[in-house]
C-alpha cells in the first residue's frame, strides 16, 4: 500500500521517478526533445498538491485497511494533467507568468531567441507550449494507467478521471467565451454565468473529481461518494470565489502572479459581476471599458481596485465564501465516515479556502 501520510512527499517522489524514464527516453532524440522533455516537468514542478491532499482524504474515506491501491501514482497523474491544463491556461490567457516563473509558452519562446533559432519566437513558443501542454496530457494517462493497472476498481477510477477532463476542457471554454459573450448577457444573469464557470473549470476539477477519484480507488460507499461530491462542489466552489479576488487583490509575492492579473485578462468572475451588479452605467461602463486591457498600468489597477472594493463586491464575496464553508461542514455532519477522515477533510478543505495564493 502507498502510504499517504505525506501526500506532497510521496507524490513527488513518483513524479521524479516517472520523470527519469521520460527523460531516459528522450536521450536518443536529441538535445531538443530533451529539453522539451525537462521544460514539460518544469511546468509540474511547484503547487500546493492541492488535488493530491483531495484525492488521497478521498481514497481513505472508504476504510480500507489494507489495499493494493497506487495512491502515489494515481495522484501524480492528476498532478500531470493539472501541469497541462495550467500550460494551456496561461497560453489562452496570455499570461506572461505562473508561480513566479515564466509561464511555458514565454520560456519556450526565450529559449528559441537565444538559441538563435529562424523564425518569430513568440510564434513557436506558443506552438511549442500547445504541444508541451498535450504531452503533459499524455503522460497523465500513461501514469494513470500504469498506476490502475489490474486493480480491481481500475473501471471505475478510469470513468471519474474522464469525467474530470471532459468536465474541465468544458469549463475552460465557457471561460474563453464569457470574455466575449457577456455584453450578450442581461447584467443580472452575470453572477450565475460566472458561477457556473467556477462550477466547470475549478470546483469540479479542483476538488470534488480529486475526492471521488479517490473513492472510486477506495471503494467507497454511495453513501459515501454522496457526502464527498456535496462537500466537494462547496469547498470547490468557495476556492474559486477566493481565486477570484486573489486575482484582483492578491499579493504578487505570495500569488507570483501581477497584482490585478484577472483585470489585465478581462476575466469575468463574480467579483466582477457582483461590482457591477452595484454600480451605476457610468461605473459599469468605465469598468467594462478598463477589463482586458493589457497595458494597464499600476495606478489604473489600483483605481479599480478601490471602486471593486468600494461597491461592496468583496464584502458579499466573502459571505458567499463562509456560507460555503459552511455547507461543505454540513455535508460531513452525518456522513457515514470515520471521525479522523472528516477532521483531514475539513481540514484540508479550510486550506483551501481561505489561502493566500
Amino acid at each position: 500500500m502507498t502510504s499517504s501520510a505525506d501526500p506532497i512527499s510521496t507524490v513527488s517522489q513518483r513524479l521524479e521517478s516517472f520523470a527519469a524514464e521520460r527523460r531516459a527516453e528522450a536521450a536518443d532524440l536529441g538535445a531538443e526533445a530533451v529539453d522539451f522533455v525537462d521544460r514539460a516537468f518544469a511546468a509540474v514542478a511547484g503547487g500546493k498538491r492541492l488535488r493530491a491532499r483531495f484525492l488521497t482524504a478521498g481514497h481513505a474515506v472508504a476504510g480500507v485497511s489494507s489495499d493494493d491501491a497506487d495512491i502515489a501514482g494515481v495522484a501524480a497523474s492528476l498532478e500531470i494533467f493539472h501541469a497541462a491544463a495550467l500550460v494551456h491556461d496561461d497560453l489562452v490567457d496570455n499570461s506572461d507568468t505562473r508561480r513566479g516563473r515564466p509561464a511555458a509558452h514565454r520560456a519556450l519562446e526565450e529559449a528559441h531567441r537565444r538559441s538563435g533559432w529562424l523564425g518569430d519566437a513568440d510564434a513557436f513558443g506558443r506552438a511549442a507550449a500547445i504541444l508541451l501542454g498535450d504531452l503533459l496530457i499524455a503522460w497523465s494517462d500513461d501514469l494513470l494507467e500504469e498506476a490502475v493497472d489490474g486493480h480491481r476498481f481500475a473501471s471505475d477510477v478510469r470513468r471519474q478521471y474522464a469525467t474530470m477532463r471532459r468536465d474541465v476542457t468544458v469549463g475552460q471554454y465557457l471561460d474563453v467565451a464569457e470574455e466575449a459573450a457577456w455584453a450578450t448577457a442581461p447584467d443580472h444573469e452575470h453572477a450565475a454565468r460566472a458561477l457556473r464557470v467556477a462550477s466547470y473549470k475549478s470546483a469540479r476539477y479542483s476538488v470534488q473529481q480529486p475526492l471521488l477519484i479517490g473513492a472510486a480507488l477506495g471503494g467507497a460507499t454511495a453513501a459515501q461518494r454522496e457526502a464527498l461530491a456535496e462537500f466537494g462542489h462547496s469547498v470547490g466552489l468557495a476556492f474559486q470565489l477566493r481565486d477570484d479576488v486573489l486575482g484582483v487583490f492578491g499579493d504578487p509575492a505570495v500569488t507570483g502572479k501581477p497584482s490585478g492579473d484577472d483585470l489585465r485578462e478581462g476575466k469575468r468572475t463574480v467579483l466582477i459581476a457582483y461590482a457591477r451588479e452595484a454600480m451605476d452605467a457610468d461605473g459599469r461602463a468605465d469598468l467594462d471599458a478598463a477589463l482586458g486591457d493589457r497595458a494597464l498600468d499600476e495606478a489604473t489597477i489600483g483605481r479599480l481596485q478601490r471602486v471593486i472594493e468600494e461597491s461592496g463586491a468583496v464584502q458579499r464575496l466573502e459571505q458567499e465564501i463562509a456560507q460555503l464553508a459552511a455547507a461543505a461542514d454540513a455535508a460531513l455532519d452525518d456522513a457515514p465516515i470515520g471521525g479522523a477522515e472528516i477532521a483531514t477533510l475539513r481540514e484540508i478543505g479550510q486550506a483551501a479556502i481561505q489561502r493566500t495564493a
